[in-house]
């Protein structure tokens, strides 16, 4: 599967983590991990940038995670301008990792208080492309 099916906005074909949407179409959020350092990397990475190993391998999150901080976009880049307000947050991982994505629209504004538990989740998009967002846990 093609990497050009990832998010709203498609500007790379092909990558060495293809597989990353092919996962998220089966309901993965998957990571790599550097098999000689053991670092885990979300986004999926296919070279380890901490010792420089090509030696990595797919690894499946929880996808439970805590929120760390958030904004809410009130203006937005071209293709995007249908989706404001939006709300982009950064969450931890019970793995360690860190995820930046897109806060649920199903999780209203009073409702949002950092540390909240949140699921890193697959959202499919039109035209038949995917992505990935934060939703209550």
């Amino acid at each position: 599967m093609s990497f050009r099916k990832f998010g709203k906005k498609g500007f790379i074909s092909e990558t060495k983590v293809a597989d990353f949407v092919k996962h998220l179409n089966d309901g993965k959020i998957m990571a790599t991990k550097c098999n000689r350092c053991g670092k885990l990397y979300f986004p999926p990475r296919a070279d380890c940038p901490y010792d420089m190993s090509t030696d990595v391998t797919w690894h499946q999150l929880s996808g439970r995670c805590s929120l760390l901080t958030y904004t809410t976009a009130y203006f937005a880049p071209t293709g995007f301008q249908d989706e404001v307000p939006y709300t982009i947050a950064l969450a931890e991982c019970e793995e360690g990792v860190k995820v930046y994505a897109l806060l649920s629209k199903d999780i209203g504004e009073k409702e949002i208080k950092i540390g909240m538990k949140l699921l890193v989740t697959p959202l499919p998009l039109p035209n038949d492309r995917i992505t990935y967002e934060l939703k209550k846990a």
